[in-house]
C-alpha cells in the first residue's frame, strides 16, 4: 500500500469535525459548513483537483469546452473535484453530464462552492456531489472557467492540487498536503479523546465531569 492510499484510508476513518479541530489547533483554516451532500451518498475523501470559476461568458477564443470538463478529463480514482464558484447559488456550476463523465473516470466526487443541478442524474450515476444549493439554472453564458489545477480559494482555505478533501454531512475540511501527516496525527488524537469521553458517558460518568474543554483540546488527560 503506497503513501497516497494509506493517507486516504486513514483520513477516511475520520469525520470533518475531527479534521477541523486538528486544523484549528495548528492555526490553519478550519472546516467549512454549508456545503452538503445533495443526495444520500457516503462521506467523501480524496485528493483535490481544483477548478476556479468566475462570472461571465466563456472566452470565444477557447475551444468551447464546458466548464470543469478539462479537470474531469485529467482526474482519476483518488481525486475529488473542487469547484471554486464563489459561493453563488443562483446558477449551477455542476450538472448531470459532468457527474456522468466523472463517474465513468472513477473520480470520487465533487465539492462545489456553489450550486449544482441534475441531482437525479448524479444519483443515477452513483456520483457523490457536495454543493451549497441546487438550482436548475445553467452555467452557460453565466460562468467561465478561470483555471484548472491551480490553487483556489474556498471560504477561508486555499486549496491546491493534491490537498486532501474530507467531506461529510457536517461539512468539508481541506488538508494541505505538505502537512497531511501532522494534521492526521492531531485529528486521530481528537477522535481518540472523544471516543474515550463517550465511553465514560456510557459507563455512567456525568457530562460536566467527562466533557471538559481542556480535555477536548488535549491539554488535560483523563483521570
Amino acid at each position: 500500500m503506497n503513501d497516497d492510499t494509506t493517507l486516504l484510508t486513514a483520513y477516511g476513518a475520520l469525520d470533518s469535525a475531527a479534521v477541523s479541530d486538528a486544523l484549528d489547533g495548528l492555526v490553519l483554516p478550519p472546516g467549512l459548513g454549508g456545503i452538503r451532500p445533495v443526495w444520500g451518498h457516503r462521506a467523501l475523501v480524496g485528493f483535490a483537483a481544483p477548478v476556479e470559476l468566475a462570472p461571465g461568458t466563456p472566452d470565444p477564443s477557447s475551444s468551447g469546452a464546458h466548464i470543469a470538463t478539462s479537470a474531469v478529463a485529467t482526474s482519476g480514482p483518488e481525486d475529488v473535484l473542487v469547484i471554486a464558484g464563489g459561493g453563488r447559488t443562483d446558477v449551477s456550476c455542476w450538472g448531470g453530464l459532468l457527474s456522468l463523465g466523472a463517474a465513468l473516470r472513477g473520480v470520487r466526487g465533487v465539492v462545489a462552492d456553489g450550486a449544482c443541478r441534475d441531482v437525479g442524474e448524479a444519483r443515477e450515476a452513483g456520483f457523490p456531489v457536495y454543493a451549497r444549493a441546487t438550482t436548475p439554472v445553467t452555467a452557460r453564458g453565466r460562468l467561465r472557467q478561470v483555471s484548472s489545477g491551480e490553487p483556489v480559494r474556498v471560504g477561508p482555505a486555499t486549496v491546491a492540487r493534491g490537498d486532501i478533501v474530507v467531506a461529510d454531512e457536517t461539512g468539508v475540511a481541506f488538508v494541505p498536503r505538505a502537512r497531511a501527516h501532522e494534521i492526521l496525527r492531531a485529528a486521530q488524537a481528537v477522535a481518540r479523546r472523544e471516543s474515550a469521553i463517550a465511553e465514560e458517558l456510557r459507563g455512567g460518568a456525568s457530562l460536566p465531569d467527562a466533557m471538559r474543554d481542556a480535555r477536548l483540546a488535549g491539554t488535560e488527560e483523563p483521570h
